[in-house]
């Protein structure tokens, strides 16, 4: 069982995401409200929840006015709220009697998301392959190296993505990591690829513990 959506949580409780950082904002004003919601995912059942580092790029925060060492360390926050509260959780005695230690999963967001603009709903990118490696493989090296126990590869519009991010986790050996698509309908990724071709793609790929339409 995943969590549900952090963005829409943090709403209800009445912060307002109407920014280019979208959910990462509350990361760099309010990071107890991240680890709050990432309890009441837990509380509620959820056996993996995801850390708030879906909209948190190097470029996004240096965009923002960090220095890039500040936004190494906005990434490692990111993911160190999550292991916080799962590590919480799982302290009190009567969380452990009938489940499974919950897992972290650092959010890997699409460049769409870094846009701010929708592309990860078209995958129009108008990017090379080096050149999507060379935005991803950053932030990639940061999470996979973090406490995280895998990879939450999300909101992917285009097989040309997802294969990038698929090298990268090739070069990650000990790392696992989930595909999520977006789809332009009940066949196809936004870009059109089949989605049976990008699920036989990500399926003949090392340690793709799942794929998934977001």
């Amino acid at each position: 069982v995943l969590d549900g959506g952090l963005a829409t949580s943090l709403e209800a409780l009445g912060y307002d995401l109407d920014d280019d950082l979208w959910s990462a904002k509350i990361l760099l004003e309010d990071p107890d409200a991240i680890r709050r919601v990432h309890a009441d995912f837990l509380s509620a059942g959820a056996d993996c929840i995801t850390a708030g580092t879906y909209q948190a790029s190097i470029p996004g925060l240096v965009a923002r006015g960090l220095t890039h060492n500040q936004s190494v360390g906005v990434l490692d926050r990111g993911v160190g709220l999550a292991v916080e509260a799962r590590d919480a959780f799982w302290s009190d005695a009567k969380n452990r009697e009938r489940r499974l230690r919950p897992l972290v999963a650092a959010s890997v967001g699409p460049y769409g998301a870094y846009c701010a603009d929708g592309s990860e709903y078209t995958g129009e990118y108008g990017l090379s392959d080096d050149e999507l490696l060379d935005f991803h493989e950053g932030r990639w090296r940061i999470l996979a190296e973090s406490a995280a126990d895998l990879m939450a590869c999300e909101t992917i519009p285009s097989l040309q993505e997802a294969e990038v991010l698929l090298q990268l986790l090739r070069r990650t050996p000990d790392r696992w990591a989930w595909m999520s698509f977006t789809c332009r309908d009940g066949a196809h990724l936004s870009d059109g690829t089949a989605l049976s071709a990008a699920a036989r793609t990500c399926g003949a790929a090392p340690r793709v513990a799942a794929v998934g339409i977001n």
